[in-house]
This record gives C-alpha cells, sequence and structure tokens, in this order.
C-alpha cells in the first residue's frame, strides 16, 4: 500500500463531481460480498466487490483511513490483468479478479492495518467514475462494567470511613473529656477542703461560746491538766486554777 498525494485527493474530488454528473444510472458501488455482513473481524478473510455499469472499464482499489490518507491497492484492467504498487503483479496482502462487470478484493486476513473505507476508480474518456465507500472497521467495544464497579467500590469506601468515624472516638473528644474529668477532681477537693475548713471553725466557735457562758466547763476540763502541773506552775508565777494569769495578783479574780 501506498500513502495518497495532494493531487490524489484532487482526483477523488473531481472524479466525485464527475460521477454526479452522469446520472444515477452510471454509479458504481462497493460493497461486502457477504451481504449480512456488518463488521470484519481480527484474522478474518474480507471479500469486496465493486460493481460496475460497463464491462469494458478497468478499476483501482483505494483506502482511505481514519486519518484522512488515501492508499492505492491495486489496478484491474478488464482483462483482469493485475498492478500492485511497485509495478508487482502479485501481492500477498491481497487477491482480486474479475466477473463480468464486478471487480472483487479479497483481504486475505484483516488486520487494524486494512482498516478504513474502500473506493473502486474508473477512468474512462478523461472522465473519473467513483464509486460509494464501504467502511470496514473493528467493532467498537463498550465497556460499562468497569465504571460500574467503580462506582460501587468508591461508595463501599465512602460507607467504610462513615462506619469508622462515627464508632471510633475522635482524639479531641477523648482529651476534653479527659481534661474536664481533672477539672472535676481538683473541684471536689477544694470544695472538700473548704467544708472541713469551715466545720472546724464552726467547732472552735461553739466551743468559745460555751467557755464563756459555762466557765465551769473549762475549769473542769483544765483542772486534771493543772493538777498534774501544779509545781511547775507555781514555779513559773501562774495559778494551777487559772493557768493564764499570774500569782503575782493576789487580789485578782481567778478565771
Amino acid at each position: 500500500m501506498m500513502a495518497g498525494s495532494p493531487a490524489l485527493l484532487l482526483l477523488l474530488s473531481l472524479g466525485l463531481c464527475f460521477t454526479g454528473a452522469q446520472g444515477q444510472g452510471n454509479t458504481m458501488a462497493v460493497s461486502f460480498l457477504n451481504g449480512s455482513m456488518k463488521h470484519p473481524q481480527e484474522g478474518q478473510r474480507l471479500e469486496l466487490k465493486c460493481h460496475t455499469y460497463k464491462t469494458s472499464w478497468g478499476v483501482s482499489w483505494i483506502r482511505l483511513d481514519k486519518d484522512g490518507n488515501l492508499h492505492f491497492i491495486v489496478y484491474i484492467s478488464k482483462s483482469s490483468r493485475t498492478t500492485f504498487p511497485g509495478n508487482k503483479r502479485a501481492s500477498s496482502q491481497f487477491e482480486v479478479s474479475k466477473q463480468g462487470s464486478s471487480y472483487r478484493l479479497v483481504v486475505k486476513s484483516f488486520r487494524a492495518r486494512d482498516q478504513g473505507t474502500y473506493f473502486c476508480i474508473a477512468h474512462v474518456n478523461q472522465v473519473l467514475h467513483f464509486s460509494s465507500g464501504q467502511p470496514a472497521f473493528f467493532p467498537v467495544t463498550t465497556t460499562t462494567a468497569a465504571p460500574t464497579t467503580l462506582t460501587a467500590t468508591t461508595q463501599s469506601s465512602q460507607v467504610t470511613m462513615k462506619d469508622i468515624s462515627r464508632h471510633s472516638p475522635d482524639p479531641g473528644t477523648g482529651n476534653k473529656n479527659m481534661l474536664n474529668s481533672t477539672c472535676e477532681v481538683f473541684l471536689w477537693v477544694r470544695v472538700a477542703g473548704t467544708c472541713l475548713l469551715l466545720l472546724t471553725a464552726i467547732t472552735i466557735t461553739i466551743m468559745h461560746c460555751q467557755s464563756k457562758l459555762h466557765p465551769d466547763t473549762l475549769q473542769r476540763f483544765l483542772e486534771p491538766h493543772t493538777t498534774e502541773h501544779r509545781s511547775f506552775l507555781q514555779d513559773n508565777g501562774l495559778s494551777p486554777y487559772c493557768p493564764h494569769a499570774a500569782i503575782a495578783y493576789p487580789g485578782h479574780r481567778e478565771c
């Protein structure tokens, strides 16, 4: 096969114009030999036919690839003489034949390089006649399972993350709870200490008031202790009945 040139593209355009001027009775057509075929398969034997309205014509087969490049395949004369690129008489890739006004092209093993739209051209009396094109491409494969699987996996991941977030403790919340517990302990210690001091003060106040109202009670409370240390108190000038008063004042009222 050989890549097309701008001149060949120009000829193709002119040929389409001339073909339209010939009328409906002079049209050429290319189709699959097997009318039920839609798409060729990898490695399949592909057969195409080009129908002309005159048996005295020779035709050329060309292919337009998906990139817009034209490729010359073979020329078949009206006497079934073939010419392939490089002026070769045969090809290991293609087979051609002529039956009446139909010209056949066979792709022995269809590959990705053979994909494109196939045309046949007839050059008669300085006029180019172009056939309609026959697309020959592999079937388009659509994969819808992968996006569905990806979506399901993503949703599963989101649900898992939500569940983990919902059941796992928040580190910030744990620290906050620990701090609150510590503060509560200190608060209760302070409250307990305050209550103890308040209870002690109340007790001292009650005893002090009772000692003023009942001095004999304090005397009786102190008497056992003053009797035991009587000699010590006298030596220091204190009265054993009123230890806080000095004996130096005999006229002083005891306690």
